[in-house]
């Protein structure tokens, strides 16, 4: 039987072509190493320590910080998910309150749960049409501050998954002006701001720290990523935390990759954005003839709810072509040896990167040509609830769901009319109630129950639609009907779902 050494050997002979991370596509072309057994170390003389940085490592954050324009720079090998950690830790002190979007990464929550912070979650609206979130306006952000002025952090996710950007610079002259600090996780952003054809990183824009997974859309081996700080006073603090959250035998394999991926922006940025951006617009403007699968807009205006979208995030949707997101995912992968990153209700994820191929970019443009052709073109009814979504004398938005038609939002919250509900929507359509604050609803006994037998419960765990990693419900929260629905939903999809308990991953983890 073979092991995974094997298996990953004997993939990598494949013909498979991957839309999807780490960003250096197994480009070999392009990048290169010696036998990593060679150069597998630990800190010796010479070679520096991670955690107490004077040396080569040291170098190696300095050119980070150059590059990328940041006051500090912090190499992660944990991924964005141990920045995500020790950013938040480090920025405010436990039980403080905190702003944050509800389409942040688990790890965020996580983090919220470690240091048991009180959050006032954010939600984004809809993008006309579809299941993908917009972004955070900044009147949401001044709307939380007025309701919650010892707000102390706001944390936002930006790029999304699907590269959807909100208005960084204006969101942090409003968070500053109350006296708080900006994370973002940029997890997705690693690659921005080296062209003009792509939106600015939050660096650049006033954020105080910014997470990125440099593995995600740069040439660098997975689980590599970055930290940047631009607030010198919580430089100590972040340190401390940094070493509570990885390992204290980093991997030098990791640091070398990150070393390499920095070298090649430093010497070749120029020549390898702008060949990476003109195929991206290129592909853009092939697949404007298709009829009925379609590709979110690269860098267009006028999208509500969108500062700006990434064009490097491929983002194809198959509502009218009458076929479902995992149809299409199928489709590419067994008929075409295509493999996407994620796949959706009704749309696919490609993640494309500067080590991406022409002949990569024209493979899928083929591929997907021939499905075009051979979609009906009909709209199919979707399984998430139809929601309609009503306001209480108060303003507080309650949830009424009415059949199982499509995701589409429809209520009286303000921004309806430019298309997007501009608060109070989750994945569903409804905002949760908490019940028990989440390190206390994690810490308490739990058992699993049914999806149905779960309904009016306190879920005791995360459960998520990966990727990205959102949480369709948190700890402490009450599971509604509409989260049942949508979890079916998912299933019904082929949707991979994380926290489902039980030996057929079909029940809920419920406070006991």
């Amino acid at each position: 039987m073979n092991g995974l050494y094997d298996e990953l050997v004997r993939y990598s002979r494949e013909d498979y072509y991957p839309f999807h991370m780490p960003g250096h596509k197994r480009n070999i072309d392009m990048l290169s190493m010696v036998n990593p057994y060679a150069i597998d170390i630990t800190e010796i003389d010479g070679f520096d320590n991670l955690h107490n940085a004077q040396g080569i490592i040291k170098q190696l954050s300095g050119r980070i910080s150059k590059l990328y324009g940041a006051e500090y720079s912090y190499p992660l090998l944990g991924g964005s998910t141990a920045g995500i950690l020790s950013g938040i830790s480090a920025a405010v002190g436990r039980g403080a309150g905190v702003i944050a979007a509800r389409n942040c990464h688990r790890s965020v929550y996580n983090a919220l749960a470690i240091r048991e912070l009180k959050p006032y979650f954010i939600y984004p609206g809809k993008i006309c049409g579809t299941d993908i979130d917009s972004g955070i306006l900044p009147e949401q952000i001044e709307e939380g501050f007025r309701l919650n002025p010892e707000i102390k952090l706001v944390i936002l996710t930006s790029p999304t998954y699907e590269g959807i950007t909100s208005d960084i610079r204006s969101i942090a002259g409003i968070v500053h002006r109350n006296g708080a600090l900006l994370m973002v996780d940029e997890a997705h952003g690693a690659h921005l701001g080296f062209h003009k054809g792509f939106p600015e990183s939050a660096v650049r824009c006033g954020a105080d720290l910014v997470v990125q997974s440099l593995h995600k859309t740069l040439p660098a081996l997975t689980q590599t990523g970055v930290l940047h700080l631009n607030r010198k006073e919580l430089n100590t603090r972040l340190e401390n935390y940094l070493s509570i959250y990885q390992s204290s035998s980093p991997s030098y394999l990791l640091m070398s990759g990150i070393d390499i991926c920095i070298r090649l922006l430093e010497e070749h940025t120029g020549e390898l954005f702008d060949r990476y951006y003109r195929m991206l617009m290129d592909f853009y403007d092939a697949t404007g003839g298709l009829k009925h699968l379609k590709l979110l807009g690269g860098d267009k205006a006028g999208i509500p709810g969108v500062f700006r979208k990434d064009p490097s995030k491929l983002v194809i949707l198959s509502d009218k072509a009458g076929i479902t997101g995992s149809q299409v995912y199928d489709e590419l992968l067994n008929s075409f040896r295509i493999v996407m990153e994620m796949k959706s209700f009704d749309y696919v994820l490609g993640i494309t990167s500067i080590c991406d191929t022409g002949e990569g970019f024209l493979r899928l443009l083929d591929a997907l040509k021939v499905m075009d052709e051979k979609a009906c073109g009909c709209k199919t009814l979707h399984s998430t609830p139809q929601v309609k979504t009503q306001v209480t004398p108060q303003g507080t938005p309650q949830s009424a769901v009415q059949g199982t038609l499509k995701y589409t939002v429809q209520g009286s919250l303000r921004g309806e009319a430019q298309g997007i509900p501009r608060e109070g929507l989750a994945v569903t359509g409804y905002r949760p109630v908490q019940a028990l604050p989440m390190h206390e609803a994690m810490a308490r006994k739990s058992t699993p129950l049914g999806l149905e037998d779960s309904q009016g419960k306190v879920s005791a765990g995360f459960i998520c639609i990966y990727p990205p990693g959102s949480p369709v419900i948190v700890p402490g929260e009450i599971i509604e009907g509409p989260v049942i629905e949508h979890i079916t939903a998912a299933m019904n999809a082929g949707l991979e779902i994380t926290g489902l308990c039980g030996d057929n991953k079909d029940m809920l983890d419920i406070v006991f």
